[in-house]
């Protein structure tokens, strides 16, 4: 292709406010460590037991579509489910250290061009059926299919395919491109360096394998509501958009895990709903916790814990249609928003403000940005009139199941108006904004408040998400924009990679292509006798929160 595409493989999930690709960078530690609440000592692993695991409406406890990889258009935000029933390839471990799971290396040759992964041996699906390179190919083959184009989820990777041109980006790929070279090994031959591309695959269709068997056996729809991996658990019932039951595996590969006898994954309405639920003692987790009053008065009955943050929320403004095909519009909008008594009113400064893709829990943090346009209300008065904003209304869009989103909107709407700006402020559930963004061509929204960021910005809901040329959640079109970004994820060293992203941020500064606010990490809550990384114990995010290897979460209430 002519032009690389932004890491989306199962990323649409996160079009909302946190999702898809995925990732780390070897070797590199995060810019910040966590606020470990109140967690202090943690008991000794035990054995058995059940939990419930309260998941937010509106975003990972809505599952329209079921937990097929290449059908679920949601899929990241349902990463909870996918790494339970499925495990992943690689687990993506403290400072983004690249843990071996179903998957136990890989290797770079090719001058990063190509990647091959060597596969866990003696693994089985839970259905008793050999977990094996051809059954990863199977399931990559899917992953490019017709349902996955349908979708709208096929992988973005660099490799030849069976179409060129515009075609090229939804064909399936070529068999020079991806190949099985043992019975345990398989390798994927790529036209541009990638790398990054290891990183890049957390969180996406490829990394969560299903078993060829069971999805030829079942069929599209009982395979979604049914799904047979070779992870920790077993589906025991699946009730849509309400509740998620699964059990032990009895034929995991990594024995005693995993620790819990069973989970149960259940659809909570929102913060406060879950938090009351919490209290009258009906689950034991509940992430993704961002209300400001809740939050802070959680620690006072669960152990919490608080980690650096990844993904920064950004105002995308959409160049490809007026108002904001305006430089002078963009600019407005940059000199229009004051954001610090946002964040201390609406926050209680929680969350650290940035000017980049970037945040303190992830690589190449880059809080300040040279060029970039700060608050200036004289200016922003002045560019509102010279480009006509204040002849228009402007529709400002977020996700409705985040507070944290619903407020910011509300906030700059009210700060906007002060300087002669006219907002009219739609809120979406999570496919309803996927709709929102991919309707008319990306055409017909004209700003967003959205995430843009991750541990590793190659990854996940990372620049590229929002701002390559071909992502369909991306408001800008600029060649140059992509080519130092994929400059960027070439090289396997941290090193060579963060100057790239420098540049990129400098440049999206410089076009005013969308000013950045805040980075923001939700808390995770459980209760005494948890334990678990990424619930008492730090993990890096590569969408927005870190996706749980619930394997290794045990429940010891007794502490003994």
């Amino acid at each position: 292709m002519s032009v690389r595409t932004a890491c989306l493989a199962g990323a649409v999930a996160l079009a909302a406010s946190t999702a898809a690709c995925g990732g780390s960078s070897s070797g590199a530690s995060p810019g910040a460590q966590p606020s470990m609440g109140n967690i202090k000592n943690t008991p000794p692993p035990k054995a058995g037991g059940s939990i419930t695991v309260l998941e937010g409406k509106g975003f990972s406890g809505d599952w329209p579509y079921g937990f097929d990889p290449p059908t679920d258009v949601t899929g990241s935000a349902n990463q909870d489910f996918y790494t339970a029933v499925y495990g992943q390839l690689f687990d993506l471990g403290p400072n983004g250290k690249i843990l071996p799971d179903l998957a136990t290396g890989y290797s770079f040759s090719d001058g990063n061009k190509t990647v091959t992964i060597t596969l866990r041996k003696g693994v089985t699906f839970s259905d008793g059926t050999p977990f094996n390179a051809q059954a990863v190919y199977y399931n990559w083959q899917r992953d490019f299919g017709p349902l996955a184009k349908k979708a709208g989820l096929v992988p973005p990777w660099e490799v030849a395919r069976t179409a060129s041109g515009p075609a090229a980006i939804s064909a399936p790929f070529a068999k020079s491109a991806v190949q099985v070279t043992g019975p345990d090994t398989i390798t994927v031959h790529l036209t541009t360096p990638d790398g990054a591309f290891i990183n890049q695959l957390f969180d996406t269709t490829p990394m969560w394998i299903g078993s060829p068997a069971a999805i030829k056996k079942e069929g599209e729809k009982k395979f979604a509501q049914d799904p047979v991996g070779a992870g920790p658990f077993t589906v025991v019932s699946d009730t849509y958009n309400n509740q998620l039951v699964v059990k032990k595996n009895p034929r995991y590969w990594d024995k005693p895990k995993p620790y819990l006898n069973q989970i149960t994954f259940k659809s909570a309405s929102g913060d406060e709903a879950a938090y009351e639920s919490m209290l009258a003692g009906q689950g034991q987790v509940y992430q993704d916790l961002s209300t400001t009053q809740i939050l802070n008065e959680a620690g006072q009955h669960f152990q919490e814990l608080n980690q650096p943050g990844t993904s920064p929320y950004d105002l995308q403004l959409n160049t490809a249609s007026a108002p904001f095909s305006n430089v002078k519009a963009r600019q407005a909008i940059y000199a229009a928003t004051d954001f610090a008594p946002i964040l201390k009113a609406v926050f209680g400064d929680r969350y650290p403000v940035t000017e980049s893709f970037t945040g303190p829990g992830g690589i190449c943090y880059e809080p300040k940005v040279p060029g970039y346009q700060g608050y200036d209300p004289a200016l922003a008065k002045k560019l509102i009139k010279e480009s006509g904003l204040d002849k228009t209304t402007i529709t400002l869009g977020t996700i409705n199941s985040s507070p944290v989103a619903i407020d910011t909107t509300e906030a700059l709407r009210t700060e906007w108006d002060k300087l002669g700006m006219h907002v009219n402020i739609a809120n979406y559930p999570l496919d309803g904004l996927i709709q929102a963004f991919r309707a008319n061509g990306g055409k017909n929204w004209q700003a967003m408040i959205q995430t843009a960021g991750s541990w590793d910005p190659s990854a996940g809901v990372g620049v590229g998400f929002r701002f390559l040329s071909n992502a369909p959640y991306s408001g800008v079109h600029d060649p140059h924009l992509d080519q130092l970004l994929f400059k960027a994820q070439e090289p396997t060293k941290v090193s060579q990679r963060c100057p790239y992203y420098d540049q990129a941020a400098e440049y999206i500064a410089k076009h005013y292509y969308g000013p950045f606010y805040f980075t923001f990490a939700p808390a995770n809550i459980s209760v005494k006798g948890i334990v678990g990384p990424g619930l008492t114990s730090a993990l890096p995010a590569v969408a927005v929160v870190p996706a749980i290897p619930w394997q290794d979460v045990y429940y010891n209430p007794s502490g003994k």
